[in-house]
């Protein structure tokens, strides 16, 4: 009780250089916060310094022809290629296209992280054994497994339930890399996931092994 009190005592006696302490770290060149020290000083530079615009920059005239003249650009040079493409010429020279979606849906990249499947055994039960590592490692804490014992002996567990809600994941793949067994992957090339309730998106193991 004594050191509190003089403890207290002593902030009261020069609150004047224990807040210039206190300070202090925010003017350090080499600590924490001299980046954002820096990035605030430029910051307010920029604003004292900023140029005023002229008449006709204030008219927004020369931005107005300047976003004309670069969509004109765009869409005359394509539509150039794509007639010469008609008639067999420059093939190498590739022009914009536009995917007809969801007729056409866009092609995919193998390595995109789309929407979640569980792997399957030979006799079609999951290979997941349970051991929790992606439940763990889930930032989301969007997966939920209750594991239960494996009527046969070479296998320790599997999950009874295997719970993932659509809804809270962020697709960071965490799941997909700590997976031992790899018994769950993100390769479906699926990216519709739009429900009409919350409810809809939480997909258990019979839905996740379907996909």
């Amino acid at each position: 009780m004594t050191i509190m009190l003089d403890m207290e005592f002593n902030l009261m006696e020069n609150p004047t250089e224990n807040r210039r302490k206190e300070l202090e770290k925010y003017f350090d060149p080499k600590g924490a916060f001299a980046s954002l020290r820096v990035s605030q000083m430029k910051r307010a530079w920029k604003q004292d310094n900023r140029r005023e615009l002229n008449f006709w920059e204030n008219t927004y005239l020369p931005m107005l022809f300047s976003g004309v003249y670069l969509t004109s650009k765009h869409f005359f040079y394509n539509v150039f290629f794509h007639i010469l493409h008609l008639v067999g010429l420059c093939k190498e020279t590739k022009g914009a296209v536009t995917y007809q979606y969801p007729e056409m849906p866009r092609p995919l990249s193998s390595r995109l992280r789309t929407r979640h499947r569980l792997t399957k055994r030979e006799d079609g039960s999951p290979r997941c054994v349970a051991c929790m590592m992606c439940e763990t490692v889930c930032p989301a804490r969007c997966i939920e497994i209750t594991a239960a014992e494996h009527p046969d002996p070479n296998i320790e567990k599997y999950p009874a339930e295997f719970i993932l809600d659509l809804g809270k994941c962020v697709y960071c793949g965490f799941c997909v890399e700590v997976c031992p067994e790899d018994a769950i992957r993100m390769d479906t090339q699926k990216l519709n996931i739009a429900e009409y309730s919350r409810e809809s998106m939480i997909y258990n193991k019979k839905r996740l092994m379907d996909e």
